[in-house]
């Protein structure tokens, strides 16, 4: 799968560290969810990618795609305004557009203005931020911002099709972040 933005890898994706889940009646884990695709869609509520693009892309492939073998996970990750972004004000965003699918609060332990752990374990630059993770548990595509429903369609699809073989290797990238925060119609980027 070509990434034309971030990364593709192959490493392990590390355990979703978060500090209360919404829609599911108990924590997600992704040692849980071996052997399913799982689509990970980070956002932040007030994010005006995340709001136009990544949440209703993320609801569409949670209804088009069987659960048994595609996990959708939204992760409520806030790097900006903590104080009016909090449990209370993500629930009325859930009800309000009707958001299905199951979404954890990253959790956070930092300054005011800090990065979420489970944002600083996957080194996101911001939100939306989409993660594929294979069958295995490995992360096969790791975009920032907007991706087309073609490609996540796409995507998805190869890694539906894929044998489980623990030995699969992509190449993998890193990237820097400098901790400053900026929003525009395409997302909010640390």
């Amino acid at each position: 799968m070509a990434a034309a933005n971030n990364t593709i890898t192959a490493s392990k994706a590390p355990e979703l560290q978060t500090s209360s889940w919404l829609n599911t009646p108990q924590p997600l884990t992704l040692a849980a969810l071996r052997g399913k695709v799982v689509v990970l869609h980070t956002f932040q509520i007030f994010c005006p990618g995340c709001v136009q693009v990544g949440i209703p892309q993320a609801q569409r492939i949670y209804q088009e795609f069987d659960s048994k073998r595609v996990a959708v996970i939204g992760l409520h990750t806030v790097f900006e305004h903590h104080s009016v972004m909090g449990r209370d004000a993500l629930e009325v965003f859930v009800h309000e557009y009707r958001l299905n699918f199951p979404i954890g609060i990253d959790k956070y332990e930092g300054p005011p203005q800090g990065v979420p752990l489970t944002m600083h374990a996957y080194q996101m630059q911001g939100t939306p931020t989409l993660i594929l993770i294979d069958k295995t548990g490995h992360i096969r595509l790791h975009r920032f911002g907007h991706v087309s429903d073609l490609t996540v369609g796409f995507s998805i699809g190869a890694l539906l099709a894929e044998e489980i073989d623990e030995s699969a290797q992509v190449p993998t990238s890193t990237r820097e972040n400098d901790g400053s925060a900026a929003c525009n119609s395409d997302g909010c980027s640390v």
